[in-house]
Formats: C-alpha cells, sequence, structure tokens
C-alpha cells in the first residue's frame, strides 16, 4: 500500500448474514427475548462484523498516540505543553489511567510517539517514530505541511499492522496538550457545530481561559477561510497524533476488526476517518459520552449512540477500555449462555 490515497479504498461492511443467525441464536437463550437490552444488540453487531456465529472479544489491543501542538503557546491549556511528554513516560511506567485499565483487560498496549517535542527519543517498548516535533501554531500558520499530515496517517495504519491485527477489537487513545483545542478547531471546521457550542474547559480552564480559547480557534477559522477538503483541514489545523489515529481507524475497518471509539478527541479523529472514508463508520463502536461539551454534537454528526455517560474527560482511551467490559460481556452471554432446548426450559410458545 505505497499509493498516498490508500485511504480512501473501499470498505466491506459488516456480513449482515452472521448477524441474523446471531440474532436468531439470541431468541433462543434462557431469557425474554430483548430482555438484556443494548447488550444483546451488541453481540449481535460483533457477530456481523466478525462473520461469526459466535464472535470474541479478545484479544483487545490499544494504541495511545501522543502529539503536541503549537498552538499550546496561545496558552489554551490549563497544562504546560511538557505534560505531554511526561505522561508518555507514565503510560510507560504503568502509573496512568490507561496502563491501569489495558493491564486489567489483559490488552496489549502500544505507546505511540507521533510527534510530541521531545527530541531525544523514548526508552522501548515506547513506538517512537514522530512525524515532527510538536505541530505549529495553526492561529498564525498550517499546523502541518500535506506531506507530514500523509505520514502521519500513514503511522496510524502501520502501527495497526505491525502490532495489532490479531485483534479482534482495537481502542485508539491519544494524549497532547492542547489537542482539545485542535478537536473544537476540527469539529468546526468540518461544519459539526458553532465553535462556541464545542469548546470547553479540556484540562480545566475556568471561564475566562474557555473564553480565550474559543477566541483563538475563532481566528484559526477566519485564516483558513472555508475549505471543503477534509484532508486539507486536518492539515491546517490537526495534530499529529490526531491524523495518526484517523489513519489506525480506517486500517482498522480495512481488516475488519471492531473499534471502540473513546472521547472528545479520538471521536473527533473517528469523525475526520469518516470523511476521508464513509466505510469506516461501521466498524465502529462509541464507548461513552465525555463532559466536554463538544462531544455530544460530534456524536450527533457521526449519528452515535454511545454505551455510557459517566462524565469522563481524561481521553487516553479510558472510556473505551471501561465500555469494553460490556462488549466483553455481550459476547460471554451470547456464547455461553444455554438455550431453551439445552438448559430443558420451556420457551414462552
Amino acid at each position: 500500500m505505497q499509493d498516498k490515497d490508500w485511504f480512501t479504498h473501499s470498505i466491506p461492511p459488516p456480513d449482515q448474514q452472521s448477524g441474523e443467525a446471531a440474532l436468531e441464536r439470541q431468541a433462543t437463550l434462557t431469557k425474554p427475548a430483548g430482555s438484556l437490552g443494548r447488550i444483546e444488540a451488541l453481540a449481535v453487531h460483533l457477530a456481523a462484523m466478525q462473520s461469526a456465529l459466535r464472535p470474541q472479544s479478545k484479544p483487545l489491543g490499544i494504541a495511545v498516540f501522543a502529539g503536541d501542538h503549537g498552538v499550546a503557546k496561545e496558552g489554551i491549556s490549563a497544562f504546560p505543553p511538557e505534560v505531554t511528554a511526561q505522561m508518555v513516560l507514565n503510560f510507560l511506567g504503568g502509573g496512568a489511567a490507561i496502563s491501569v485499565l489495558a493491564k486489567r483487560a489483559k490488552a496489549q498496549l502500544c505507546i505511540v510517539n507521533a510527534g510530541t517535542t521531545r527530541q531525544d527519543g523514548y526508552p522501548e517498548p515506547v513506538i517512537d517514530r514522530p512525524v515532527g516535533y510538536g505541530t505549529r501554531n495553526f492561529l498564525e500558520e498550517s499546523a502541518m505541511t500535506m506531506q507530514e499530515t500523509l505520514a502521519a496517517l500513514v503511522l496510524g495504519r502501520s502501527v495497526m499492522d505491525e502490532y495489532l491485527t490479531q485483534c479482534q477489537i482495537v481502542v485508539g487513545g491519544e494524549m497532547g496538550i492542547g489537542n482539545t483545542a485542535c478537536a473544537s478547531a476540527l469539529a468546526a471546521a468540518l461544519g459539526v457545530a458553532a465553535v462556541s457550542d464545542l469548546v470547553g474547559p479540556g484540562t480545566g480552564l475556568d471561564e475566562q481561559g474557555v473564553f480565550h480559547k474559543q477566541s483563538v480557534i475563532e481566528k484559526s477559522l477566519a485564516r483558513i477561510g472555508d475549505q471543503p477538503d477534509p484532508l486539507r483541514i486536518l492539515t491546517e489545523l490537526g495534530g499529529y497524533e490526531v491524523a495518526a489515529l484517523a489513519g489506525f481507524y480506517i486500517r482498522a475497518a480495512m481488516l475488519g476488526i471492531t473499534i471502540i471509539i473513546d472521547g472528545f478527541i479520538s471521536s473527533v479523529a473517528a469523525l475526520v476517518a469518516c470523511k476521508l472514508n464513509p466505510d469506516t463508520r461501521a466498524w465502529m463502536l462509541f464507548s461513552h459520552t465525555s463532559q466536554e461539551p463538544g462531544h455530544a454534537c460530534v456524536l450527533q454528526a457521526l449519528q452515535a449512540d454511545p454505551l455510557l455517560s459517566l462524565g469522563m474527560r481524561l481521553g487516553e482511551g479510558s472510556g473505551a477500555a471501561i465500555a469494553y467490559d460490556l462488549v466483553d460481556a455481550a459476547c460471554e452471554l451470547h456464547n455461553k449462555m444455554a438455550t431453551f432446548d439445552e438448559a430443558g426450559v420451556s420457551d414462552r410458545d
């Protein structure tokens, strides 16, 4: 796959016949029809994705992409930019939320330096392949060059291909000081909603800080004007980790692997992926509704119905890792519950 338009290639949809067969199995299990609600629908959806009567939830793969943002110098985050690199080391040391959750789920965790400002590298097993050392300030100029955007998309594809092709389900996470501003700008430029409806506190801005962040994004949107091309929008306003996530999602869909989408930034990356290749959408499950106000707008644009609403806004893939427990339970129930005949239980007929 050397062509630069690889991410636009057609992706087959999930297997409807397998989904219908799984639905028929659900009707034979020892419970009133529909009594497990969306857990039943999850199992049926996974069966269609895997072309299998009895879908599997393991192994789980999690890839967390880290990148820094030049716009952070505008004071749009409550934390300084050096926190991105520090958190990569925290992921590595097992002290971050996603590290704990990945261990709990027995998941394969890939930590990817897509482009932090740290130039002396990271110890293994960090996948240290920076596209650049932080993007440019999109208030003043394009955040990335087109070459960098394409390279970041390929990075996401490569992580999928090299590390996680044996997984049944994957989660994409992100880390990058300034990336809620990036996500808000991308969502606004892609026509999701007005900037004022999308901008939130991110890492903990106060009301004045949120207003300042909104102003920076509005000026940035005025700089680029109306852009119909999502790839150009990603180049102007995106981040290395956001573009890599989009490439990761598209490649997972191409491989027929179920994707659990995390919170606000991950959902904006999912939106970008779907703009670049609409076929990707059929392979996505949405984990939760973030407390970040723009997330609900992005979910609506994606016609997504998330599984949970827990007031989370951490990122890292943490909400998706928690929602994975529901997906895992859905598979276990679908596969291991007895049928009426097996249990010798009379059904309603």
